[in-house]
Parts: C-alpha cells; structure tokens; sequence
C-alpha cells in the first residue's frame, strides 16, 4: 500500500519529537568528548539550537585510533569471511533505509536542505552505496601473474589498515558514505570525522552499523573542528590513509600534515567551479535553462560540482538567460520542512556572510543582477538567500574564479568553440563541466578538451555508483565512486613463490 505523503505540519511534529544524539561513537558505544566540552548545533532555519555536540580534540582521536588498531589486528573485520562481511554491509545499508525518515530529518534540520531531497537522494543513496560496495566484497578477485613454469607470483589486496574519513557538511550522510563504504568492504577500520556544522547523521549511523553486526571498534565518529580533531587525525602516525572531501585551502593542508607525520595516503577531493557551456545548438533550450537553474540552485548551491559559470554562446545568450531567470524564479528558498520546497537555507551565519560577500563583490565588480542579490526571511532567524543569477560577467571577476558555494549564478558569454573552451579551463578547478550541443562530434571534441574529472554532455549531474567520481588540477586526486574507489583504501602485495624447491 502507498504510504500517504507527509506534509509540514507532520514533518514539523516528527522533527519536535525527534531524539538527537550529541556524543562521540567509540569502541562500540556513545561516550563524551575526553575533554566534555562541547559546541552548539544551529538548525539553519531558524538559528536555534538543536543539541549539544562533543568537541573531540587529539585525545579522542587517540583513544578512536587505537580502537581502530587493535579491531583492525584483531582481524574481527579485517580478516572476516567476505561473504559475512557483506552481509553486514547490506544489512548496514538496509538499516539506513528503514531509518529514512529520522535520518533524512537529521540531515534537513542540521543543515538546511529541503525534506523532499533528503529523503529521496541523500538518505537513499548512502543506503545503496553501502549495498554497492558490501555486494563488490566477493566480487573482486586477486590475479595470478604469468611467470615461468617453475615459479608462481600473486598479486593481492590487503585493506591498508586504519582509515580517517574527514566530510563535509553540504551532503552529511552521501559523502561520509561514498568514503566509508569502500574503505569497509575494503576490510579497514575508520574513524569518520564530520564536519562540526553538520555532524547529526554521522553520530546515528554509527550505531546501526554496530546493529548490522559491524565489530565494535570498525566504525568510530568523532565530531569536533577541523583545526583539533582533523588536525590530529592527519597527523595521527597510526593512520594509515586519510580521505578529505571539502575546500581546495584545507586539502592542501591535510597533505602537508600527511608528509609531516608517517606519508600516510592521502586522498583529496576539493573545490570546484564548474563550467556549464550552452550552444546555440543545443537539442532542447527550455530543458538546458531547466537543469542550469538545478546546477546552481540544488542543495542551495552548496555543492563543489555547482554549475556556477554559465558560458552562453553569444548569439542566444540574451534569450537563455531569460529562460534561466524564469527557471530560477520557480526555486525560491523556503522551509526546509516543506516537501514543496525546492532550495533550502544556507548551511551557517558564516556561510550565509560569505555568500552575501561574493554578491557584494559581484554588484561592485560591474556584474549585473538578474535575479535575486539579497538575504530573504529574515523574520525566521534562519539563513536564506535568494536564487542570484549575475549577467554581464567576465572570468577574470571574483565571482567567477573563487568557489562560493552558495545560489550565485555567473553567466558569461562565448563567441566559438575555442573560446568556450579557453574560459571553460581558465580556472584552477577542475572537478566537473557540463557541454549542451546537438552536434555529437563537438560534444565528443569538448569532453576531451575540457580539464575536468568528470564531463556531462546535454545533462547536469547525472551518474550513478558505477562511475568514479573527482577532480583535476587543485579538485583534488582519487576517486569515490565505482569499483575505482577500492583503489585508495588497499594495498597491492606481490608474492612471488620459487617452485621449484
């Protein structure tokens, strides 16, 4: 039977009889920071506190760590049967799925996103990345080098050892997934340090993955800030591999902290500024202005693969830009709560500042405002921005090189293919580009040409699991996503048996 949609005012009553944990996961259980300090967690909608968090700091990640260890040489998980392995796993991501509402409510009051998203992308797809990875465990087989007759050489995967997963806050559950899925099914015990402005959803998933029969000590959480806890998990000299997904300033100092401690692997994935390039002869106007206002205006803009550079060829771009503004005036911010809500609030005070700043910024630059420019429902106490949509934009403008991650769209105009692809790459980013073109030999010539990990040719943010995911330039290295991702948490071992003795 269809269960009836839910409304605000039901999702409003869930939310007030919701029960949050603040504490950090460790060995197995929930336990205060050593130090019991802790810090608040603001609901961006309307300022008010949500729950009191532990502020983890070194001495945490000392007592995480060895938690991690000694599972890890245990080898409760690191040596278990794959296919007991797996089964936890997809159990793990079935629990997450039977939890949707109270984690998608997580995931919405602590950082802004609409109900309706966080239910029918976030908490879905961290469920079938754990299923994806946990189904890969007894899937994926060692190799058997060719060798002369009197000689076998092995080649095989070992987990690498003890995994420090540090996410960010604009896709809570996803993110911490799409990192702490492989690095599981890889064997790895791993510590998942959330960001502080969103760290809700991390702290309950631990304990579901302790009820799918994950050994206690495999998966620990610590939330707290990047400069005390991540800083110590980085430079951790029993770490053996960290995964970072968050700004380009920050991942490079968690590779510098890598090379000051024990060379751990470190795997970034940074910022972005994608290019999102409209021909004239582009298959559909109407659905190409669609999907440009869902590439910056999704998720409140908050995304590192946001189409916030709009390159429009110049003989359609007063036109196209018409059809974005349209389409931008359809997702106005609004209740997160809301299942009608299309762009939520923006995830802090300090976000919302720094956004506003870049619109300043782009008002004083000489940019045009098409649409939006200023703070909206300020009687709520929350931190909501209007769509923006700039016209009139050169490259070389602030708002067009720098990551602002919010609403803020810059629309910039191009007279031919090189041009497009000379401003496309003119930037240090490259993590995704999008390419909208009923001419398939250009399409094909301008995904090779662009420098960016991951290229959309007449669509915007499609994929699925199967394909790996990061960037080029200072996006980042390695990939989440796909069979790839299993790359970053294993070591290859080469065993080579002399036979004939």
């Amino acid at each position: 039977m269809t269960q009836p949609k839910l409304t605000l005012a039901d999702w409003q009553a869930r939310a007030a009889d919701l029960d949050i944990r603040g504490q950090a996961f460790v060995d197995g259980r929930y336990v205060d920071a050593a130090s019991s300090e802790t810090f608040a967690c603001i609901n961006p909608a309307n300022g008010q506190t949500l729950a009191a968090i532990a502020a983890c700091d070194a001495a945490d990640a000392d007592a995480a760590v060895a938690s991690a260890r000694r599972v890890f040489e245990a080898g409760h998980w690191s040596r278990m049967a794959p296919r007991a392995r797996k089964a936890v796993m997809i159990r793990f991501g079935d629990l997450l799925e039977e939890h949707l509402e109270e984690l998608a409510l997580l995931e919405t009051l602590d950082m802004g996103k609409p109900i309706g998203d966080s239910t029918t992308i976030d908490v879905p797809g961290a469920a079938r990345c754990m299923r994806h990875y946990g189904e890969a465990i007894d899937k994926i087989y060692d190799e058997i080098a060719p060798t002369p007759d009197n000689a076998l050489g092995m080649i095989t995967r070992e987990p690498v050892g003890v995994v420090a997963a540090i996410v960010p806050w604009n896709f809570p559950m996803l993110m911490a997934a799409w990192k702490i899925g492989p690095a599981l099914a890889a064997g790895n015990s791993v510590i998942l340090k959330p960001s502080e402005k969103a760290p809700l959803s991390a702290i309950r998933i631990a304990a579901l993955a302790v009820e799918a029969g994950m050994p206690e000590g495999v998966l620990n959480v610590l939330p707290g800030y990047g400069h005390t806890v991540g800083k110590a998990l980085a430079l951790h000299m029993d770490v053996d591999c960290i995964a970072f997904t968050g700004s380009t300033a920050v991942g490079k100092q968690i590779m510098q902290y890598a090379g000051q401690s024990n060379l751990k692997r470190s795997w970034l994935e940074c910022g972005g500024k994608t290019p999102n390039v409209v021909f004239a002869d582009a298959p559909d106007l109407d659905a190409a202005a669609e999907a440009a206002a869902f590439a910056i205006f999704f998720n409140q803009g908050e995304m590192c693969t946001a189409g916030s550079r709009l390159l429009v060829e110049e003989s359609i771009k007063d036109e196209f830009v018409e059809k974005v503004v349209a389409a931008g005036e359809r997702m106005p911010a609004g209740d997160p709560l809301d299942p009608a809500t299309r762009m939520g609030a923006i995830v802090d005070d300090v976000q919302l500042d720094r956004v506003m700043g870049y619109i300043e910024a782009g008002k004083q630059g000489g940019a045009r405002v098409r649409l939006g420019g200023e703070r909206v429902f300020t009687e709520s106490g929350g931190y909501f921005v209007a769509p923006t949509i700039f016209d009139n934009v050169s490259n070389d403008m602030k708002i067009a090189q720098e990551e602002i991650f919010g609403p803020v769209l810059s629309t910039i105009s191009f007279r031919d293919e090189e041009e497009a692809v000379r401003i496309a790459n003119d930037t240090p980013y490259g993590l995704a580009a999008a390419v909208w073109t009923a001419n398939m030999s250009r399409g094909h010539r301008m995904a090779r040409r662009l420098r960016a990990g991951t290229l959309w040719v007449n669509c915007f943010d499609e994929g699925d699991l199967t394909v790996p995911f990061g960037g080029f330039k200072q996006s980042g290295n390695g990939r989440d996503k796909s069979l790839h991702a299993l790359d970053k948490y294993t070591e290859l071992k080469t065993t080579w048996i002399d036979l004939s003795r």
